[in-house]
């Protein structure tokens, strides 16, 4: 199985007399980018864009390919892009594979996916350090959403979780969370979202988020990686995130399941009708062999779920009692709003609960990025900074929200600050618009201007972010940023994009020390920034 999570370093090149045969593929993460090669030869190929927590399923499916000598192509996706491209007149591929069926009813409109079925089941939980877990009087005892905004509240209690409007555990949550703080209605309605008790309790609720990410998987990397009390994620990533803390000596993570806002991943895989008899007979193959008994053996042993009513005798090991999981638990979900009501819940979130973003873009405007570079830079941009476009993604900016622009050439060329989401944010686009390109490259020291600028905020009102975007190799000092940073009195992170020729390796050094990401815009810029975007 070839997917976008594996770049394959050979090119195949097979010589026949009529010529040679070579293809490839763009497949994409989380954030919509990546490589990966087509298929070769007579097998029957089933194109799948699924969920990136779906990933660790892999080997389960390629025992399936090798079986029925066929192949499956995995594109990754997040659950926005997943339901956005169910939206489209065509749909390049053959089945989706989302997080939640939330999706699949928001985006399916005109009702092309059929045969849908749950492939596993896995509840959004908090995992929070054991000590502080025992500290807050957690461990043990059934714990609702009031009791942890109790302890956000007191100021004891901070955690990680994806964006609800990028991120299925983030959107599951958030919903969640609004079902508990308005006392478990039957169904949350458009009524109940206009409370203004619930305003002021959602708005403390996620003042406790201290990282922000546009993906589960990768969320639980940065957690692992860094030193955070506390996380939302899938059950089953709460095992992986414990796995590797403690193969690395590091405290492991107590598992709360809020009994008054429990929220599931029921992970269905449907078939996208295209009239095509052959894919359907493959795709229902497929379904058939992943729903098999043994299989779902094997996906429980992955930490999911296959089924509400508990875990098999065999598997129970896996879902340790010491973490605080529960595997004879009897999950009740919640029942999710309509569309409408789930559209104007994600909204609402954006524009008007979460705590509000802080955003330096470092943006090169060096001679290299003249014509066409300078072209994609502007277009990305117009999609982030111009309310419309932005509004269509939910990355929209509240009225708190402040925005910095640093373009820069071999030095810093100006700065430039929006407050809110009005005039001066759309300000901000006719500057990138206005500026020229020209000299060389140093992205170092728009990062370190960056670094001063946040030093006038407290960064605890915000979720910071540096955003440094470049196409090509930079002069200047990584220790002069590092300096710079760790005078910081919070851990930004400072995400990269890479362009053009820019120079990997010195992206890769920023990110991993402020524990944040390279992203690849040399495929699609203006998705790249997007995807960066919903990181905070």
């Amino acid at each position: 199985m070839r997917t976008g999570k594996r770049l394959l370093a050979v090119l195949l090149l097979i010589v026949l007399s009529a010529g040679v045969l070579s293809g490839c593929g763009f497949r994409g993460g989380d954030d919509g980018s990546g490589q990966k090669f087509a298929g070769f030869g007579d097998k029957k190929v089933l194109r799948i864009v699924s969920g990136s927590e779906n990933a660790e399923l892999e080997p389960i499916l390629e025992e399936f390919e090798q079986k029925e000598n066929v192949e499956i192509e995995m594109t990754y996706q997040g659950s926005l892009d997943i339901m956005r491209l169910l939206e489209e007149e065509e749909i390049p591929f053959d089945a989706v594979w989302p997080a939640s069926s939330m999706w699949l009813t928001m985006g399916d409109t005109a009702h092309r996916v059929k045969h849908a079925e749950s492939v596993s089941v896995t509840p959004v939980v908090f995992g929070i350090r054991q000590s502080l877990a025992e500290e807050l009087g957690f461990v043990g005892r059934e714990v609702s959403v009031r009791d942890l905004l109790t302890a956000i509240r007191s100021g004891k209690l901070s955690f990680c979780m994806t964006s609800a409007t990028q991120s299925n555990s983030g959107a599951s949550a958030y919903i969640g969370f609004l079902y508990a703080l308005l006392g478990n209605p039957e169904v949350i309605t458009s009524e109940d979202l206009q409370s203004d008790e619930l305003k002021t309790q959602v708005r403390e609720l996620l003042s406790g988020v201290n990282r922000s990410s546009g993906s589960s998987d990768w969320l639980k990397d940065m957690f692992v990686e860094g030193d955070y009390d506390a996380m939302v994620n899938y059950e089953c990533l709460m095992i992986q995130a414990n796995k590797e803390l403690e193969q690395q000596g590091k405290e492991t993570l107590y598992v709360i399941y809020p009994y008054d806002g429990l929220s599931l991943a029921d992970s269905p895989l449907g078939y996208v009708d295209n009239g095509d008899d052959e894919k359907e007979e493959l795709f229902l193959k497929l379904q058939e062999y992943l729903l098999s008994g043994d299989v779902q053996n094997k996906i429980q042993q992955t930490g999911r779920r296959s089924g509400y009513s508990g875990i098999s005798e065999e598997n129970k090991s896996v879902f340790r009692t010491d973490w605080g999981l529960q595997p004879d638990r009897i999950l009740s979900p919640i029942r999710m709003p309509a569309a409408d009501v789930i559209e104007e819940c994600l909204r609402m979130y954006q524009t008007d609960f979460k705590k509000p973003s802080l955003s330096v873009y470092c943006l090169d405007y060096s001679g290299s990025m003249a014509g066409e570079g300078n072209v994609q830079l502007v277009d990305a941009m117009e999609q982030l900074l111009i309310q419309e476009n932005a509004q269509k993604n939910y990355l929209q900016a509240s009225d708190d929200e402040i925005n910095i622009l640093i373009p820069f050439n071999e030095n810093v060329i100006g700065a430039y600050t929006a407050v809110g989401a009005g005039d001066e944010i759309e300000g901000l686009y006719d500057k990138v618009e206005e500026q020229e390109t020209g000299g060389g490259t140093d992205m170092y020291q728009a990062a370190v201007e960056g670094i001063h600028m946040l030093e006038d905020y407290d960064l605890t009102k915000y979720t910071p972010a540096i955003i440094l975007m470049t196409d090509g190799q930079s002069d200047g000092s990584f220790k002069e940023f590092r300096e710079a940073y760790d005078q910081l009195d919070n851990n930004v992170p400072v995400f990269s994009i890479m362009f053009g020729d820019a120079n990997e390796t010195q992206l890769q050094k920023v990110a991993e020390y402020t524990n944040a990401r390279v992203f690849d815009g040399r495929e699609n810029l203006t998705e790249a920034f997007r995807a960066v975007r919903g990181y905070n």
